[in-house]
């Protein structure tokens, strides 16, 4: 069994979020893809007018339906308080239906996974870095990154050369090119539901 870590706050979830995550599993084979939703981010708050856990968790399971190997998991929800990913590998692996894990990242996260992460040591003991590389020049910037991390925890990481849908929750949120971005389920939801409405320009 290998299985996917998708984390994030998902507010709202969209077509960047789900395609990063299905061209990850293609590429490294895995089995299933948990969609992790964040309930306290440790360095951010949340935005103003968003949506509450349940919404976020009920846009998330629209957003995957019809897709076997995507799933929900509510781990960080249920824990409660400031969701830190040592928590969540810690939980996931005591579990033992997950069998190898892989944590899906970014750029930004791995240059700063030494720096400004809890625990970095024992989250490359506990899973392997899923690296979202896009292009050349990100490519040779992580690869240095990659071998540093090797070094300095036994990291085990890798990139994943993706086409990438370059879209942020905070475009959505403002109003922009919303059909392009959702899947329509999501999009009736949002309506239906009123959300971000303070925000939006064209809801």
């Amino acid at each position: 069994m290998r299985t996917g870590i998708l984390g994030g706050t998902f507010n709202p979830p969209h077509y960047g979020h789900f395609h990063a995550a299905k061209q990850v599993k293609e590429a490294l084979n895995l089995d299933k893809v948990l969609f992790v939703p964040t309930n306290l981010p440790p360095h951010k708050k949340m935005p103003k007018g968003s949506a509450n856990t349940h919404q976020r968790c009920e846009m998330i399971n629209l957003m995957l339906e019809g897709y076997e190997w995507a799933e929900l998991s509510t781990v960080e929800i249920e824990r409660g308080g400031a969701s830190y990913t040592i928590d969540t590998l810690r939980q996931l692996n005591d579990k033992k239906i997950y069998g190898e894990l892989f944590f899906m990242m970014g750029t930004d996260m791995l240059m700063t996974l030494d720096t400004g992460w809890r625990e970095p040591e024992e989250i490359c003991k506990l899973c392997t870095l899923a690296v979202v590389a896009r292009g050349l020049d990100q490519q040779t910037i992580l690869k240095e990154k990659a071998e540093c991390l090797k070094n300095k925890y036994g990291a085990k990481i890798c990139l994943v050369d993706t086409d990438i849908v370059e879209i942020s929750s905070t475009q959505i949120r403002n109003g922009e090119k919303l059909s392009e971005m959702l899947p329509k389920a999501v999009l009736n939801y949002i309506r239906k539901n009123r959300l971000y409405m303070d925000l939006a320009n064209e809801f």
